[in-house]
């Protein structure tokens, strides 16, 4: 999000209506792109767990709006109380917000500015999934997301983004979420599964994605949808800055996966389709924060070095034991950290500050406010997601019974299955009910041998 605008009287704003169009896209944008996470997640796990790793994200669709409404919006963004959270009765239940009452500083409706931000809300809980996949309760992580947004996302997103934050007011960069949405997040799942531990099978029994298909179905939607992500995250469209950042999107993207991919062929000796959507999806995350301090040619090194470090990272988990199922972890919690940390090296103090970086003369003094924010999410978050997770663990329980987990969550938890396969073969026999217990068939027709 962009450092605080103060106007003179004189420059006051305006309602812009190509602002507010524009932002309401954008707020579409990231919407989509928590449909487009459970289709990436759903298609990398086992059949038999792809509707709860659907469910878990689109759960947080729901829970997190009515929570935003009724206070998160306050707790995030109002009014700073020791620069460590907000609040303001105004915003609670969105109730005394005027219609055309614009965020202070911008020309967009205060409303538009919240529903933009409801979007961040949602899915950055909804990223944490990935790394509890086959083995955790639903009705456990639906608690765990409403608490979790609570006492982790609102407040940090505060100190990141709102006025009087602390990390805000300290000048850490974060343009639009490497620290408050992707560190965050894959703090929170590091912690989660050291509580919860690891899936039976875990480095024994083949855990491959089901549907690649539906995996770059996912990867499709997210880098879609974080145009709006990003771009958006300037709030208005009138000084070239957010074009600048939309650029950086696709430029860091398309490096990142063709690092990953090298990587990949020269550890693993083969191109994947899961390494290629991997791969966009660690460019995605390290240009968050970055992409408004960076140029293109910047861009170009940010997603590269992303690429490979996280394609690097994501082997960790088999070398310290721990189950990040869907590497969030690897991808999310590292491609955070590269990407905020390289704000210090790379900021060239002609986009969206004058915060010049290492590399551009700046010294040091940069780095070493990204390494604070870095390190003070990544610690507040493990440690509070863990916390969380161990009394709801000590309590509700949040695993499922063993043979649920070995059979498929997805028929226990929400008696469905993924895919039907009762009437696979096609033809009008393959779609006539099956015959009730009892009741006579008639031998089939013989039929003629033809050949092929």
């Amino acid at each position: 999000m962009p450092q605080g605008i103060s106007t003179l009287a004189a420059d006051t704003p305006t309602l812009s209506a190509a602002n507010t169009g524009f932002m309401l896209i954008c707020s579409a944008l990231v919407m989509i792109m928590t449909p487009g996470l459970a289709f990436f997640y759903g298609g990398m796990v086992r059949v038999k767990s792809t509707l709860n790793m659907l469910m878990m994200s689109f759960i947080s669709l729901g829970i997190v709006t009515i929570l935003w409404v009724v206070y998160g919006f306050s707790l995030a963004f109002g009014t700073d109380k020791g620069s460590i959270i907000g609040w303001s009765s105004d915003y609670v239940g969105l109730s005394g917000i005027g219609i055309t009452q614009l965020w202070d500083g911008y020309t967009i409706p205060v409303y538009v500015f919240a529903v933009f931000q409801l979007m961040f809300a949602i899915i950055t809980p909804a990223l944490i999934s990935g790394a509890l996949a086959d083995r955790v309760k639903f009705t456990a992580w639906a608690l765990f997301i409403a608490l979790w947004v609570t006492v982790v996302y609102f407040p940090v997103a505060h100190w990141v983004w709102g006025a009087g934050g602390w990390l805000f007011e300290l000048g850490v960069i974060d343009f639009a979420g490497g620290t408050a949405v992707h560190i965050n997040a894959g703090a929170a799942a590091l912690g989660v599964i050291l509580v919860i531990g690891k899936r039976i099978g875990f480095k024994k029994d083949p855990m491959r994605p089901h549907s690649l298909p539906l995996v770059m179905l996912g990867a499709g939607l997210l880098w879609f949808g974080w145009f709006g992500f990003n771009a958006g995250s300037w709030l208005g469209n009138d000084d070239g800055v957010g074009a600048v950042m939309f650029v950086n999107t696709q430029v860091a993207t398309a490096a990142a996966m063709l690092a990953w991919l090298a990587y990949e062929k020269i550890r693993h000796g083969a191109f994947t389709t899961l390494g290629a959507a991997s791969g966009a999806v660690a460019g995605l995350v390290a240009i968050t924060p970055s992409g408004g301090a960076v140029s293109p040619l910047g861009a170009i090194a940010v997603g590269a070095i992303a690429g490979v470090l996280c394609a690097m990272a994501v082997g960790l988990k088999f070398r310290f034991g721990y189950d990040d199922s869907l590497d969030v972890v690897g991808v999310h919690l590292v491609g955070g950290v590269v990407g905020s940390l390289l704000v210090g090296f790379f900021a060239t103090g002609g986009v969206q500050s004058d915060v010049k970086g290492l590399l551009y003369g700046g010294g040091l003094d940069q780095l070493g406010k990204q390494a604070i924010g870095v390190g003070a999410v990544l610690a507040y978050s493990l440690v509070v997601s863990a916390l969380l997770a161990f009394v709801l663990d000590k309590t509700i329980g949040m695993r499922v019974e063993e043979d649920v987990e070995v059979s498929g969550i997805d028929q226990d938890e929400h008696a469905e299955t993924a895919y039907d396969f009762s009437g696979a073969g096609g033809g009008a026999g393959s779609r006539k009910a099956a015959p009730a217990p009892g009741d006579s068939v008639a031998p089939a027709a013989k039929t003629k041998k033809v050949d092929a």
